[in-house]
């Protein structure tokens, strides 16, 4: 080695970027080319600098109007609403985004009104739910469906992130899903992801009576890097929210529903006793 020449240190090699953040890379390439801050993009295209900054970093993609609104504002003549068409998900539209920005989030809490959440499901129970919804349904659809939410699950394999907090209303238990074998394995796996400390469990009572969160379910999720989020959903729809306001409301709501709530003891014994309760044919 030449004297006074320091020996490079071999860079680690990059992760390979997704197909959105490829997207989501250009788009703030033309952004800064065309001169514009996020915040006077989002004002051509009608929406937050946060929902500009969710697109630039893959999180999110816009929808075919934002697109459109995209292209006339940085005159890059379709380009942005025609590479959109190629970006297909396995997922519902409305739930697309959501399903990407649950892989990011060190943030996750959650509310179920009537069901267990997606991502706590066990596979059977999600294959009745599914079921429920599909009258003319073929076996391998449901097997894909089951698939694709046992894979979004995987982010809670890990031992750390997301932190998952997890609020049920007293109904996602009594209510019997896939039979009595079916509900009680469903509790017990819940329950059993509390005692492990994968998540922190919280039930809410019948006795508590009207609760801030008794018209919807809610998922709150932060980031590291950017701000945080709110989603709600009802059938065939769902609104993810970014507007600092909303998002704000919706945080608001779910501290008040879990101060309503059991104490987690108190819920892991509920959840078990259900989980009995089931498994003895009692309801």
């Amino acid at each position: 080695m030449e004297h006074g020449r320091r020996q490079r240190t071999p860079r680690p090699s990059r992760i390979p970027r997704t197909p959105r953040e490829k997207y989501g890379e250009e788009l703030r390439l033309r952004r800064t080319a065309a001169e514009l801050t996020q915040e006077a993009l989002g004002e051509q295209v009608v929406c937050s600098p946060t929902l500009i900054s969710h697109y630039e970093a893959g999180r999110r993609l816009p929808s075919p109007d934002d697109a459109r609104r995209i292209d006339r504002a940085l005159g890059t003549d379709g380009f942005f609403a025609r590479w959109l068409e190629d970006l297909e998900t396995k997922y519902a539209d409305h739930f697309a985004a959501v399903a990407e920005l649950e892989q990011q989030a060190c943030l996750i809490q959650q509310f179920a009104l009537s069901i267990v959440p997606g991502l706590l499901q066990t596979d059977d129970y999600a294959r009745a739910i599914f079921r429920s919804y599909r009258p003319n349904h073929r076996p391998e659809e449901l097997d894909r469906a089951v698939v694709i939410r046992t894979e979004r699950a995987r982010i809670l394999e890990g031992l750390s992130k997301p932190v998952m907090w997890t609020l049920l209303d007293e109904a996602v238990l009594r209510r019997q899903v896939g039979g009595p074998r079916t509900m009680a394995d469903q509790l017990h796996k819940i329950a059993d992801m509390a005692e492990a400390g994968r998540l922190r469990l919280h039930v809410l009572p019948f006795g508590s009576g009207a609760h801030a969160l008794m018209e919807s379910l809610l998922t709150l999720m932060d980031f590291e890097d950017s701000a945080p989020i709110a989603y709600v959903e009802g059938l065939f729809t769902g609104r993810l929210m970014d507007e600092p306001a909303l998002v704000s409301a919706s945080q608001t709501a779910y501290a008040l529903a879990l101060s309503d709530a059991l104490s987690q003891q108190e819920s892991l014994a509920l959840v078990r006793a259900a989980a009995e309760e089931h498994e003895h044919g009692q309801q």
